[in-house]
């Protein structure tokens, strides 16, 4: 079985990530969404939340499943038996930072591969930085993040 994990912190899944994860599914027998916890960031949404927003945002996909991790990311695709790792790239700048990682990794756990997605090109200048940016100043964000989680992001800036 070839399983992947597409690892990240989901704060929150934007519809770039979700591009990346759909065409994942149609590759890899498994995909797992892994999503960070990242003691280094203050998320907007508590992984619990994160959890909950991606699952339902990929329920269509049966070869998806969805959980939390803490540590390195190359541990987490060992325990779970993961002979691959997916990364997204919107631009250059994405690529070096993820190429020093991948060559890190592959020393740490030569087995385990690491496979570059582009996003599709309507996706590409979308981050959940810019999602949460825009959503702060009242903008409209139904075109960036599926409605379920655009109605949580517009709660959390309401209160």
């Amino acid at each position: 079985m070839k399983r992947a994990v597409y690892p990240g912190t989901f704060d929150p899944v934007t519809f770039g990530h979700l591009d990346i994860i759909e065409r994942s599914s149609r590759i890899f027998d498994e995909v797992i969404v892994g999503i960070l916890v990242n003691h280094a960031k203050v998320p907007l949404f508590t992984v619990e939340e994160r959890l909950e927003m991606i699952e339902r945002a990929v329920r269509q996909m049966p070869n998806v499943k969805v959980m939390s991790f803490d540590g390195l990311l190359i541990d987490f695709a060992k325990s779970q038996d993961a002979g691959f790792l997916v990364r997204g790239l919107r631009a250059v700048t994405d690529f070096e930072y993820e190429l020093q990682m991948t060559q890190t990794n592959k020393v740490i756990a030569p087995e385990i591969d690491t496979i570059f997605l582009t996003t599709s090109l309507k996706y590409s200048y979308l981050s959940s930085s810019t999602v949460k940016e825009l959503a702060s100043f009242g903008s409209d964000i139904d075109r960036f993040v599926p409605a379920h989680v655009a109605d949580r992001i517009k709660e959390k800036y309401r209160k």
